[in-house]
């Protein structure tokens, strides 16, 4: 792995609204070290920002046991279990004492099939992530982080619209994706999937 990985995000990233963060995420690499120090790795392709004034967000109506990582400190993973199957997993945003943080929906792994974490579920499956990672702070020592985005995606268009897969506050238009990956989850309508030829997809030793 090329040391463009390893270039971590500051916690400082995190500490400011969810509605900034989510669409800076993407393009940033998602990166799990192995216990035999290998590293699995892709870029996030699609977000979604949630946050305490609004309906779909799970701080909005009350602080509980189960959402009491949201409310704590940014750079932490919130992860839970949606219907009692799927895990999801978030980064905590903005600050303490504040229901705010960031839905990874869609990763792209170099190498892989491309749609092996296209959403929430197969995204923490592909990743090993359960309520056991809930309130991981998201820093090498732990096993995950995040690194710096290559520079290759600085220049690809990001389509901004609104999110997917809630009953509340859908005229927000808190979700982002990278057009050019066939890795997104659901797509505009309208927006076609780009051909092979035409996409971006992670390669290793992407700068």
């Amino acid at each position: 792995m090329s040391n463009q990985y390893h270039k971590q995000i500051p916690t400082s990233f995190f500490r400011r609204p969810a509605e900034l963060v989510a669409p800076d995420l993407i393009g940033c690499i998602f990166v799990k070290q192995l216990p035999n120090k290998e590293m699995v790795w892709g870029i996030i392709v699609e977000t979604e920002a949630y946050s305490e004034e609004e309906e779909a967000c799970h701080g909005y109506r009350r602080r509980s046991p189960s959402n009491e990582t949201l409310f704590g400190e940014p750079g932490h993973l919130y992860v839970y279990l949606s219907y009692g199957i799927h895990h999801c997993v978030n980064i905590v945003t903005d600050r303490i004492d504040w229901a705010n943080g960031v839905l990874l929906r869609a990763i792209a792994l170099p190498g892989e099939p491309e749609r092996i974490a296209s959403g929430p579920a197969l995204l923490a499956r592909r990743f090993a992530l359960n309520r056991s990672h809930d309130n991981l702070r998201l820093t090498g020592e732990n096993g995950y982080w995040i690194a710096q985005k290559p520079s290759a995606i600085n220049e690809l268009e990001i389509v901004n619209t609104t999110r997917i897969g809630i009953s509340q506050a859908k005229e927000l238009s808190w979700r982002w994706y990278l057009k050019k990956s066939r890795s997104v989850s659901r797509r505009v309508k309208g927006d076609s999937l780009p051909t092979i030829n035409e996409a971006w997809m992670p390669q290793i030793g992407t700068q």
